[in-house]
């Protein structure tokens, strides 16, 4: 059986309780805008590129993490990387291809 994201980015923030989930939804979808703002266009299917970005996003926004620089570093660098895919973008080519 395939987890949501949302037990995925439970699991990986290490709670056990639904109390946040609300929140945690919330952080996700703001990852989709902000990569959509990046010009990142979601693939109908989700790929788990996207899915690991919405994930360290939640991750740096949720609470006071203490590694913070970390994650907004690597979320940078996964959002530029998916901005400049031509399968995550809608400027046309093949993923892969410049």
């Amino acid at each position: 059986m395939s987890q949501s994201l949302l037990e995925k980015a439970k699991m990986a923030a290490r709670i056990k309780t639904n109390a946040f989930d609300d929140e945690i939804t919330d952080l996700l979808n703001a990852a989709l805008l902000d990569l959509g703002c990046a010009g990142v266009v979601i693939p109908q299917d989700a790929s788990l590129l996207v899915e690991r970005a919405q994930l360290t996003y939640f991750k740096m926004n949720f609470g006071q993490p203490d590694n913070y620089d970390q994650l907004k570093a690597s979320y940078d660098e996964q959002k530029a990387q998916l901005s400049m895919r031509t399968g995550f973008t809608d400027w046309g080519g093949t993923d892969g291809q410049v």
